[in-house]
């Protein structure tokens, strides 16, 4: 904001929001951004004095969305300007429901069984198990339905005589509770698999086919493209030897000029590719910017869009896509020329 003139930004901590002793001022313009990794946060929204725990996502998500829709109402009685909609943000951060929307919109996405308002409860193994069957996947992602940050998720792969395994970074303590942990590890019997998902099915869980993703240099690969004011303004190839590519599991940024050119040389067409981008975040057009994982298929010629994050534009020392109108920014300095712009779609800046 300091770079284009503008006076430094009020920083209101979450911690205060959530003691419910701050909130926007009259004719503000108001960025939510992610609680982070601050453990009285961590412990205001979940309960937990261990940040590195991975239960407690539905408590997490209740009491997130409970001050998300709080402040929506503090700004409309403060005449302030929301960029991020609390009731998006609610479907943004409910897989299940993010899914359901995204596919309802024509938006390729995986297929789950597990997407939508009217989708079954998943209350252990033996559901992810049986549905894995039914829907014919022997592969399938299973995954928090409020995680973040490949928290909670398990690659599952099945076969023949009963054999289960699962590639995760969820490591269970000998008392049965879960942590988070930077080695991603693999899961080689149904009984190790079925006590990780028991234990995180009370806090909701969502499954998706595992799609087979197209390579670069010989490791997965998948996008992150960041969407502000509805245009796809950067993107960020994401390597890894794992089915998990986030960078802090020991995915790396892979190559994006040879990404496209894979793209092209394939015969599709970049640009669709990230129109693709757009229209799953045309799905939330109250909503400034977010993230959207998008999945190629082996031969980089058909995606599929794995998820959608609200808070999806930590890519330091990146800057905007070629003909984006973002140019030499990145992902922060990008969504203050839109508000500034009155690209922000549904809402006006402030000064």
């Amino acid at each position: 904001m300091r770079a284009v003139g503008l006076p430094t930004a009020r920083i209101v901590p979450w911690r205060d929001v959530l003691r419910g002793g701050a909130g926007p001022l009259p004719g503000e313009t108001v960025r939510i951004d992610s609680p982070g990794e601050n453990a009285e946060v961590d412990r205001l929204l979940r309960g937990l004095t261990d940040p590195t725990r991975v239960e407690g996502t539905a408590r997490w998500y209740e009491r997130f969305t409970a001050a998300v829709r709080a402040l929506g109402h503090t700004a409309a009685s403060a005449g302030a300007a929301l960029l991020d909609d609390p009731e998006e943000l609610a479907v943004l951060f409910d897989k299940r429901l993010c899914h359901g929307v995204l596919r309802e919109s024509g938006v390729p996405v995986p297929e789950s069984p597990t997407s939508g308002p009217s989708a079954p409860a998943v209350r252990g193994w033996d559901d992810v198990r049986t549905l894995m069957h039914e829907h014919r996947m022997p592969r399938a992602f299973v995954k928090l339905a409020h995680g973040s940050s490949a928290s909670g998720v398990l690659a599952v792969e099945t076969a023949g005589r009963g054999r289960v395994r699962a590639t995760t970074s969820v490591e269970r303590a000998e008392d049965g509770r879960l942590f988070n942990s930077l080695r991603v590890r693999r899961l080689t019997t149904e009984r190790e698999v079925a006590a990780i998902v028991d234990t995180l099915a009370p806090d909701g869980l969502h499954i998706e086919r595992w799609l087979p993703k197209a390579s670069q240099q010989g490791r997965v690969a998948d996008l992150r493209v960041v969407v502000t004011g509805g245009r796809a303004t950067h993107a960020v190839v994401r390597t890894s030897r794992s089915p998990m590519t986030n960078l802090h599991l020991g995915g790396s940024r892979g190559d994006l000029a040879a990404a496209r050119a894979a793209v092209e040389a394939a015969g599709g067409s970049w640009q669709e590719m990230l129109a693709v981008c757009e229209r799953a975040s045309a799905c939330f057009p109250a909503t400034l910017c977010v993230g959207v994982d998008l999945l190629p298929a082996i031969g980089w010629r058909r995606f599929a869009v794995g998820e959608v994050n609200a808070f999806g534009d930590l890519l330091p020392r990146l800057t905007g896509l070629p003909g984006s109108g973002a140019e030499g920014l990145d992902t922060y300095a990008a969504q203050v020329a839109a508000v500034l712009h009155g690209r922000s779609r549904n809402h006006r800046a402030s000064a």
